[in-house]
């Protein structure tokens, strides 16, 4: 797992990428008369999952100290995974930066980035976060 899908997941819950599976008609309730056209029908997709990001993460033990809002470190450290620079370099590897270092300027493009995916997934970025 990426270090983007650990905090989409730590955000939108553990299962946030998982497919949902409708469930196989008990025999009780199952018609035999069906047509087994009818049968193979597809599931539906489901509707995103939308999250309000700022609730969510003010929620979070320990949101008071952390600036998760402008920090890409105090975001990582929020949602429980390590912010060295190993793991910031990765996650803006994902994010399409091969140049990272480590800058100030680096880590505010990184936020930035992941604000705009997890907008992107379905999370509620108060404008004053989003791009």
């Amino acid at each position: 797992m990426g270090i983007f899908s650990a905090i989409k997941d730590a955000i939108f819950g553990h299962h946030a990428s998982a497919p949902q599976q409708q469930a196989a008609p008990s025999p009780a309730t199952a018609q035999p008369a069906a047509a087994p056209a009818a049968q193979a029908q597809p599931a539906q997709p489901q509707p995103m999952q939308q999250v309000d990001l700022e609730n969510v993460l003010d929620a979070k033990p320990g949101a008071a100290n952390l600036n998760w809002r402008t920090s890409i470190v105090d975001l990582m450290k929020l949602v429980g995974i390590d912010s060295s620079y190993e793991n910031r370099k990765k996650l803006a590897e994902e994010m399409g930066r091969q140049d990272y270092s480590g800058s100030a300027e680096d880590n505010i493009w990184l936020h930035k980035r992941t604000m705009e995916e997890l907008e992107k997934n379905g999370a509620k970025v108060p404008a004053s976060l989003s791009a």
